[in-house]
């Protein structure tokens, strides 16, 4: 059975495992901050291939950032991660075949092969987080775009420049979808600058009325991008990931999108794959690659 070396490199922490061609974890997870230094993040891949290169097959890198169609360099970076990262030679490291992919389309592939979309061929799984990432397939093939960078969820909700993005741009998806995006809409409807998301689920646990108003125009806002969604692609399901899928009501938001889409139904179903979708993801596309 092939195996492959897989990391997760992310702005906070880089965590790097083994798994085999079924997607279960078949070593320790080592877990790491992540080094604020070119040098000091190399050395954590460089420790990692040098205790498990002569035990797996391939190496497969989930990494923040948009990756190349080529999957073997990072295009553009994320703001928490060094600046000259997307300068990083992933294939030095190692004399086995090296697969990069982006974290988000790592983590939808693990979805796709074991998790929540398993038998879904066209899929989009939403993470909600901080911010907002996407992994999009279509007829069993991760859908990469011109130039590797599909997926980044910052299309626009409204014309009118309500709510300024981190990406730079008004009123993008993430920003109203997002932890952040509750976080602002708590502000506007409570008009408590300093109330938090924390606050919110506080509240609704306790049924207080605002604090779920709040809640629900929140759900709202991910409904909206994923009726939009659903009428482009057309796909069989959607899977919502991330620390914040917690607490979005699935079948609420399923319900509400199959009433206004164009398209046949689709189904909104919570992430199964796990915390580490993303290696797991990562090493799956590396041994699918070898096989290709």
């Amino acid at each position: 059975m092939k195996k492959a070396l897989t990391f997760d490199i992310g702005g906070t922490k880089i965590y790097y495992t083994v798994v085999d061609e079924t997607g279960k974890v078949v070593s320790d997870i080592k877990k790491n901050s992540t080094p604020k230094t070119f040098e000091g993040i190399k050395n954590i891949i460089k420790e990692g291939i040098a205790k498990y290169e002569n035990e797996v097959d391939t190496v497969g890198i989930a990494t923040a950032g948009a990756v190349n169609n080529e999957n073997t360099a990072v295009i553009s970076s994320t703001g928490n991660l060094v600046k000259n990262y997307r300068e990083m030679k992933f294939q030095e490291f190692s004399k086995l075949p090296v697969f990069v992919e982006n974290d988000a389309n790592a983590a939808a592939w693990a979805e796709h092969i074991i998790g929540a979309s398993k038998n879904c061929p066209n899929c989009i799984m939403l993470t909600l987080g901080t911010g907002v990432g996407g992994g999009i397939i279509v007829n069993d093939k991760l859908f990469k775009g011109k130039s590797g960078a599909a997926g980044e969820m910052h299309f626009k909700m409204y014309p009118d420049k309500r709510r300024k993005c981190s990406c730079g741009a008004y009123d993008c998806f993430e920003i109203y979808a997002s932890g952040n995006g509750l976080r602002l809409t708590a502000v506007e409807m409570s008009g408590q600058e300093d109330i938090t998301t924390y606050d919110v689920i506080d509240g609704v646990k306790k049924q207080d009325k605002l604090m779920t108003d709040i809640l629900n125009t929140w759900q709202e806002h991910i409904a909206i991008g994923i009726i939009g969604l659903a009428n482009l692609f057309d796909p069989n399901c959607f899977v919502l990931s991330g620390s914040m899928a917690q607490f979005v009501d699935a079948k609420k938001i399923e319900d509400e999108v199959n009433s206004e889409i164009v398209t046949t139904p689709t189904s909104v179903k919570i992430a199964t794959a796990g915390n580490y979708s993303g290696m797991i993801g990562a090493g799956l596309l590396a041994i699918a690659a070898l096989e290709d």
